[in-house]
This record gives structure tokens, C-alpha cells and sequence, in this order.
């Protein structure tokens, strides 16, 4: 397996809830095993040598979703990060957080900023979570905070332009995703990285996220690195 010129995959880690109700589970267990699904993966990633792993853990869309289950999502980050952050700070990994971090529960938003800061100066691979993350929202708040800024310095209109504009977003220092997978058989972005994943390749899969390994991840790199040569051909 090659990783080629790849540095940045994100993954949409879908159908968590589904995996559970086909089992006779709740929805809440099956986001249980998308967490333990979710540790292989940054494993697998450290294995690999990729350099950024962007996963989509929580959208802004999703606070819909039945109380009990959004609480059961509010909590696993915390107890996810705080269970690992002595491994992640041994292995160098850094973590990042992609999203509107203040409209967290205060439990969430304290583990999920203790990780940030005490993985500061990791540089092994950067683990970014989209949490209470949405395309749109991060573009319009790109927008509010230029738009604030440019009220008290010397922005200009004719200032602005992509690199500028990428300053503001939540994801300010990363690299666009190369590939953008998405398990469990939907075939459509959702509001994911509308700005970043303008020419990234998509892979999706039918699999629900609790089964998606290693084995998979690599089987995608593979496809789009022969999607690449052919379209050189």
C-alpha cells in the first residue's frame, strides 16, 4: 500500500445507531462500538503514516436527535479523551477540534480542551474531531470574524481572498482532506467540510462505521491511488 502524496483523510462515521438496532442493541451501544471502532482506526493511521485523521464524531445537526441519545454523545468524548490522553500524549498524537466548542455541555468542552492543550506539541499524526461541527456554520462564522476583525485593522475588500478566508476557519493549519470516506451506505456530504473537501476524492462504503478496520481504510487509499493513475493515462 502506497500512501503517495495522501496526508489528510477524514472519515464521516456513520451508522453507529444503525449497527446497534441490527444487533438488538440500543443506538447508544452502537456508538459505543463506533468508539472502539474509532481507536483502531487512529491506531491503524499511526500504522500508516498518515499525518491527519479528520473524524466527524458530532454535527450541529444532530442535536435533534433523541435527548437520551445526544447526552449518551455528549458524554463519550469525555470519557473517551480522558481515558486515552496519557496513551496520545506517549505516541505523540496531537488533538485537534473542528466545530463550535462553546456551544458544548461544560464536561465536554473541559476534556475536549484539556486534550487540545496538553497534545499541543505533538507531531505524529494530528487526530481532528468534528464536534458540533457543520459546513455551513464554519463558513459563516469564517465570514463574522473577518468581517469583525476587518472593523478595527486594514482589511480591505480587495484583501480577501482564499488564504485569508481559510484563516478563519475551524480548521486553520491543516491541510484539505485528500480523501473523504463515508461508512454506511449514504452517498452525500452532510454539511462535512464544504469549504476543504473541494477536490478532495470521495470513497464510501456500505459498511457501517463499528465494522470499518484497518483492512478498509487501506483498500480505499488503494482505489483512489488507482483513480489517480488512470486519470493520467
Amino acid at each position: 500500500m502506497e500512501l503517495g502524496t495522501m496526508t489528510h483523510i477524514a472519515i464521516m462515521m456513520d451508522g453507529n445507531g444503525r449497527w446497534g438496532k441490527q444487533r438488538g442493541l440500543t443506538r447508544s451501544q452502537g456508538h459505543y462500538a463506533g468508539s472502539k471502532a474509532m481507536e483502531r482506526l487512529i491506531e491503524a493511521a499511526l500504522e500508516l503514516g498518515i499525518k491527519t485523521l479528520t473524524l466527524y464524531a458530532f454535527s450541529t445537526e444532530n442535536w435533534t436527535r433523541p435527548k437520551e441519545e445526544v447526552n449518551y454523545l455528549m458524554d463519550l468524548p469525555a470519557q473517551y479523551l480522558t481515558e486515552k490522553l496519557p496513551e496520545y500524549r506517549q505516541k505523540k498524537i496531537k488533538i485537534c477540534i473542528s466545530g463550535d466548542v462553546e456551544g458544548l455541555p461544560n464536561h465536554t468542552r473541559k476534556a475536549v480542551m484539556t486534550a487540545v492543550n496538553e497534545t499541543k506539541n505533538n507531531d505524529r499524526l494530528i487526530v481532528n474531531f468534528a464536534l458540533n461541527y457543520g459546513g455551513r456554520n464554519e463558513i459563516l462564522f469564517a465570514v463574522k470574524s473577518l468581517i469583525k476583525d476587518s472593523s478595527h485593522t486594514k482589511i480591505t475588500a480587495e484583501d480577501i481572498n482564499e488564504e485569508l478566508l481559510e484563516n478563519y476557519l475551524y480548521t486553520k493549519g491543516l491541510s484539505d482532506p485528500d480523501i473523504i470516506i463515508r461508512t454506511g451506505g449514504e452517498k452525500r456530504l452532510s454539511n462535512f467540510l464544504l469549504w476543504q473537501s473541494s477536490k478532495s476524492e470521495m470513497w464510501f462504503t456500505d459498511t457501517y462505521f463499528p465494522d470499518f478496520n484497518k483492512h478498509m481504510l487501506i483498500q480505499a487509499i488503494n482505489e483512489v491511488n488507482q483513480r489517480k493513475v488512470m486519470n493520467k493515462i
